[in-house]
């Protein structure tokens, strides 16, 4: 039984996921398992998954089910996943694979979420779209000062989540990658703990992000509301269903 299961939503990522899947397998001194999460057997990520697995029996391709876009995919692996730590990152190598122990220790530990944090003191963001940049430090850090979520980063994907907790709240978000701040926003409105590290996000170094703020902003609107009200409070949970229904339109899993 793993001890962690890292889920990565793949999009034509290509040859570049080998380096990738290098880097995860050399950092993660866990027992593990890696949940590669791709659309359509078309996807280019295929052929490299199914020729990294035939050497790597940690890794495993799933064909998501539930619909296409990241979301989906998320949602297609958490209920996938084995092992009662969740780690979700992304297959664009930004995110630190070392730190993906100390994420699932912290959950171990007791904390529903555990954050790595770009913006607490120690932690960084380099390069990628300016508007994207300033939009999540904004919202991330009202949330923090203001919101009292227990993280100065609730957008950032890179996230380790109890799997009790995700069944217990159930996973809303239907678009884009808004399950890290819909988890902490959850876990505040519950009075749940949420911990941070710090961490250093590099830009993509292939390829291009196609992460669409104009048209997930209105759902991270959404959750920032929602983290913003008093915690206490247990709304009943409206989980979604293990299916497609809420599918979004196909898009990049790359941010």
């Amino acid at each position: 039984m793993p001890r962690v299961s890292v889920v990565v939503p793949v999009y034509n990522e290509g040859p570049s996921i080998v380096d990738f899947l290098d880097r995860v397998f050399e950092a993660v001194t866990l027992p593990c398992e890696v949940l590669a999460v791709y659309d359509t057997a078309a996807d280019t990520t295929v052929p490299h998954l199914e020729e990294y697995g035939r050497r790597e029996g940690r890794l495993r391709p799933l064909h998501n089910t539930y619909g296409r876009g990241p979301a989906a995919a998320l949602r297609f692996g958490v209920d996938h996943a084995e092992s009662e730590v969740v780690v979700v990152t992304m297959a664009d190598g930004s995110d630190d694979p070392h730190q993906i122990d100390q994420l699932t220790r912290l959950v171990d530990r007791g904390v529903v979420v555990a954050c790595a944090s770009r913006y607490m003191r120690g932690g960084q963001q380099v390069g990628g779209p300016w508007t994207k940049g300033a939009i999540s430090r904004t919202a991330g850090v009202s949330l923090h000062l203001m919101g009292r979520v227990g993280t100065h980063d609730p957008t950032n994907s890179f996230k380790a989540y109890s799997r009790d907790f995700l069944r217990e709240v159930g996973i809303e978000s239907d678009a884009g990658f808004t399950l890290g701040i819909e988890m902490v926003a959850k876990a505040k409105r519950r009075g749940l703990p949420v911990a941070e590290i710090p961490t250093i996000w590099l830009d993509r170094a292939d390829g291009t992000s196609n992460f669409q703020v104009s048209k997930w902003l209105a759902r991270y609107l959404h959750w920032w509301l929602y983290a913003m009200r008093p915690s206490g409070r247990r709304p009943r949970p409206r989980p979604r269903s293990s299916g497609p229904e809420g599918a979004e339109a196909p898009d990049d899993r790359r941010r």
